[in-house]
């Protein structure tokens, strides 16, 4: 039986953040904060905020969150950053992907399978094609809030608030008022996703000995079906000649990989909550370049052997939307604070100075593959907005030391003459193409792509090999929030992609 948390045992920083969450007069103390704690966010401007009515649930909500244990570690994350070092420097790519927004319903077997399958999958053409090892983080165990160009809407003459994710308030119109308890919800489903992908991984669901043991699922197209059974040939023909001559055994490694989880930090008191000091693991701490007005957290010495810094447990990568990322904003303030890699969406509106003022305050001591830019232009834009970024990150001292990924989805959404939200497959692929090649006129690389897809034979967006229409969007249309890639055309794009990355 859980025992009642009293709100009492929030702590300080809780305190903070549970008190704004509950007032429209936005941080509730004056001036700039040098040193950065948890909650220091709580005193810049903040966008996409959510104000809830009943303080002393928030306060509970919180209190709960902070006496829970992390969903990540940081030996997982220090991991990850180590493989996207390598993707900085040019020697693995990055796979990120997942749906747009997650329903606490996701939280289920078949569906969480079906998005590693679909991932991995992806990944070995990636693999294969490329010439390059993959790093693979799922846009899930976490992903459920989104930001809104309005906080409310129209709906039977009354003005209700927005859908903005089951970690806020329901899609039914009758639970549209924000509730706070759905953030210690969201942090259980979350917790529950990442240990069935843990246990699936560790399981054997990706291992290589048995290539076809992965499901094809809904991939009828023959010509796609053909391309990804002629690569499971290769592999396992690679395999047999190993095992042959004594090379592999039962266990090289071949048997598992590394998916890591991630999200948009939107909600900071959420984020703020599950962020904890904890020790760096040795082989971590080296290679940070410091600065002389570097005002980050002390690292808290440990002993001879290294340090504390504060780490977001609640998933291994978050990033900062395009909506968020205002460089005296609460969003910076929280990001800027943590241990883990971050990304930052990249938008038209981004000026091409201020990209390099935000890597400075993220960043400012030049960790590599520390920052991913995640660019998001439109197929028509791209042209005229992604090469001005380009020079303005080579002519800092950040030159060298991002990750370039390319977000071929958000800049090409538009909708039908019926009003169905969707996303044109062969915008996609322009944007990715136009991307690929712009990186290589500007003696730059793109280090990896960012998709919203699904594992479901979901029809939400136009296009592809199997030449999806206007018509037949009502056929499968399932997401609350953004159109995705079906399985179909997500692998559909992992050839064209793996194909331009050999020059082909």
């Amino acid at each position: 039986m859980e025992h009642p948390i009293e709100t009492s045992a929030l702590s300080q920083a809780g305190k903070a953040a549970a008190s704004l969450k509950t007032t429209v007069d936005g941080p509730q103390t004056n001036g700039e904060t040098s040193r950065w704690t948890p909650s220091s966010w709580t005193t810049k401007p903040i966008k996409q905020d959510v104000v809830y009515d009943d303080r002393k649930a928030v306060a509970k909500a919180l209190a709960k969150l902070e006496r829970s244990p992390p969903i990540v570690t940081p030996t997982e994350i220090c991991k990850l950053k180590k493989s996207l070092e390598e993707v900085a420097l040019g020697k693995a790519f990055l796979l990120q992907g997942g749906d747009c927004a997650e329903l606490f319903d996701y939280c289920e077997a078949s569906m969480i399978e079906s998005k590693i399958k679909l991932l991995l999958q992806m990944s070995l053409v990636l693999a294969y094609g490329g010439g390059k090892r993959v790093v693979r983080i799922a846009r899930m165990a976490g992903q459920f809030a989104k930001p809104r160009s309005s906080p409310t809407e129209q709906h039977n003459g009354k003005t209700i608030h927005a859908f903005r994710g089951d970690n806020i308030n329901g899609y039914d119109p009758d639970e549209r008022t924000p509730d706070p308890s759905r953030l210690v919800s969201a942090y259980f489903h979350s917790a529950a996703t990442s240990n069935y992908i843990r246990a699936s991984l560790a399981s054997g669901i990706a291992d290589l000995h048995s290539p076809l043991d992965w499901e094809l699922g809904h991939v009828k197209d023959s010509r796609i079906k053909a391309k990804y059974e002629r690569i499971i040939d290769s592999i396992t023909g690679s395999l047999r000649f190993m095992r042959t001559v004594g090379a592999v055994s039962a266990s090289s490694g071949l048997e598992t990989v590394d998916l890591y989880t991630s999200h948009e930090g939107l909600l900071l008191e959420y984020e703020q909550s599950l962020t904890r000091r904890l020790k760096t693991p040795v082989t971590q701490r080296k290679g940070q370049v410091a600065t002389e007005t570097d005002d980050l957290p002390e690292r808290e010495s440990t002993g001879s052997d290294g340090g504390k810094e504060w780490y977001n447990t609640s998933a291994h990568f978050i990033w900062i939307g395009d909506r968020t990322r205002a460089l005296d904003g609460a969003h910076i303030e929280y990001f800027r604070g943590i241990a883990n890699p971050i990304g930052v969406k990249v938008g038209p509106s981004m000026a091409p100075d201020e990209l390099v003022r935000l890597l400075d305050i993220l960043n400012p001591r030049l960790e590599t593959g520390k920052i991913t830019l995640i660019t998001r232009y439109g197929e028509h834009k791209i042209a005229s907005l992604l090469p001005a970024h380009i020079r303005a990150v080579q002519r800092s001292p950040h030159h060298g030391k991002v990750i370039w990924q390319c977000d071929p989805m958000h800049g090409n959404t538009f909708s039908t003459a019926q009003g169905i939200k969707t996303r044109n497959f062969s915008s996609i692929l322009s944007e990715l193409s136009s991307a690929l090649s712009i990186h290589r006129e500007n003696d730059s690389f793109l280090g990896g792509v960012h998709l919203e897809l699904t594992g479901e034979a979901v029809t939400e967006c136009v296009g592809g090999s199997e030449g999806l229409k206007d018509v037949d969007l009502s056929t499968n249309y399932t997401s609350y929030c953004d159109p995705r890639l079906n399985e179909k055309q997500a692998l559909e794009l992992a050839f064209l992609v793996a194909e331009s990355l050999r020059g082909r």
